[in-house]
Order: C-alpha cells, then structure tokens, then sequence
C-alpha cells in the first residue's frame, strides 16, 4: 500500500496541473490574430487635425445653410477701412503716423479689389460674383463686398509678404498695422459680422451654382 502512494500523488499533481492549464485556457477566449481577445470594439484611429483653407470651409457652411452673404453690403469695405483710418486719426497721432495709416488702408483697398474675384470667393459664390460683373462696371469690388470678404484677404495676405521687397523694419511696421487692423474687425465684430446679412439662395441660383 506503501509503495502506491507516489504513484496516487504524481496521479494528483498532474490533474492539477491539467485544472489550472484548463482555468487559463478558459481565461484566454480566442481573439483576432494572435493578439488575444478585448472586451473593446477596435476603433478605427484618430487622423490628426488638418488646418483647413476658410474659404473651403465657409464654402460647406453656406452649401449647407443655403444662404449667401446679401450684396452689395450693408457695410462695405470701402467705409469699413474708412471708419478704421478716422479711428486711428486721433488728435495726439502726428502727420508720419496718419501717413502711415493711410497707405497701409489704401494698400488693403488695393489689394482686396484686386484679390477678391479670383482667391477671396467660395465656389458656391461665384455666380453671385458673375451677376454683379454683369451689371454696371463703375462699382468696384470694395464698395460691394463686406467684411467677411474682407476678413478673408487676411488668411491668403500671409503668403504674398514673403515675395515683398521690403526690408525686414518695413515689414515689421507693416505687420504691426496689419494687426491692429484685425484688433479693430474683432472690437466692432457684432456690428461688421451679422447672420442678418445673409439671404436664402433660391433654387435657380442652386442650378447656376452646381
């Protein structure tokens, strides 16, 4: 009886052996490939944030709400600028500083009429852009347009810096009134951008637009 005993007890270890192989085999449900199993749906991953061109976006939000931007504007370009050069000629400014600010104004009006019809405008606009050129000529795009046009120039204005002949003084003078030009559109944003001055595009429209 003796002499049995390791044999029951090598008997036992090895059912124990094949229990626990048995609790982990259980543990251990079959997942995809030889990554095991997750109790998480595989989700797909996460692309990184692009910056988005504001024209093609504004493009999507119009499509979207079927309105466009009321033209000619209420508050055109043209007195906007003006309204910001009257802003800046406060008494203390001496003559240089007013000359300043007057060709930084005019080089913006400039700029803008010359800018607006090919890089400023959402396709979904440019049938719109189309009638006005059809209608009297003597009306440039400054005294049409509104400030959210005119905000747009800002985004594309970054990139025709780099090929001024400019010194690196000028440049930063330059840039310094292009800013606070900006600070002065976000100061009076509530009168200059309005969801009121944008009307629903009718379905003949949509069909010159597609």
């Amino acid at each position: 009886m003796r002499g049995a005993a390791p044999g029951k007890k090598a008997s036992g270890l090895q059912q124990k052996n094949v229990d626990v192989k048995t609790k982990k085999n259980k543990q251990k449900a079959p997942g995809n490939g030889d990554f095991g199993s997750t109790s998480e749906t595989p989700q797909p991953p996460r692309k990184q944030g692009a910056r988005v061109d504001p024209t093609v976006e504004n493009e999507e939000t119009f499509i979207n709400r079927v309105e466009l931007f009321y033209l000619p504007a209420k508050k055109n370009v043209d007195s906007t600028i003006e309204d910001y050069a009257n802003y800046k000629k406060s008494p203390g400014n001496t003559d240089n500083k007013e000359y300043a600010v007057n060709e930084v104004v005019a080089g913006i009006k400039e700029l803008f009429n010359v800018m607006v019809g090919t890089q400023l405008l959402c396709k979904f606009e440019r049938p719109q852009y189309a009638e006005i050129l059809a209608g009297p000529p003597d009306a440039p795009m400054a005294q049409v347009c509104g400030a959210p046009h005119l905000l747009r120039l800002f985004v594309r204005i970054g990139a025709m810096l780099a090929y001024t002949p400019l010194d690196e003084k000028s440049l930063a003078l330059l840039l310094n009134h292009l800013h606070d030009f900006l600070k002065y559109l976000a100061k009076n944003s509530t009168t200059l951008f309005s969801a009121s001055d944008y009307e629903v595009a009718p379905p003949e429209y949509h069909r010159k637009a597609v």
